[in-house]
């Protein structure tokens, strides 16, 4: 290995790390706030494509509670990150999308994802 790839997989490696401990420190202060409000499970759907990507919709369940509107970006910033975290760069060209879960219950996260790419079929025929 190289001096360029060894400080390559050291900065890969402690980004990793941060934003792992960053998820856990936020899922720590989210789940209490969650279960307050009777909370049994969050939905979120995100999407990213050309470069950018957003959370698209989170729901809760039981349905029916209105959470505070920091407590909601606070929780799709959140699935965001973990989307992220787990599929780096989905956001980049045909993007991806999915459908983080979260079992506020059992405190168990399901991330389901599809990552959107471009398929190319070449030929080449001679003395035809």
């Amino acid at each position: 290995m190289t001096n360029s790839e060894t400080t390559f997989a050291e900065t890969m490696a402690k980004w990793h790390a941060d934003r792992e401990a960053a998820n856990k420190a936020t899922r720590n202060e989210l789940l209490p706030q969650l279960r307050g409000f009777g909370i049994t499970e969050v939905t979120a759907e995100y999407e990213g494509y050309g470069d950018s990507g957003n959370i698209e919709d989170v729901t809760v369940q039981p349905a029916g509670i209105a959470l505070p509107d920091e407590l909601s970006t606070k929780l799709g910033d959140f699935a965001w990150s973990v989307a992220y975290h787990q599929h780096p760069g989905f956001e980049n060209n045909e993007g991806g999308y999915g459908t983080l879960t979260w079992d506020v219950t059992a405190d168990s996260i399901a991330l389901d994802h599809a990552d959107r790419y471009v398929e190319c079929s070449h030929s080449r025929d001679e003395g035809l």
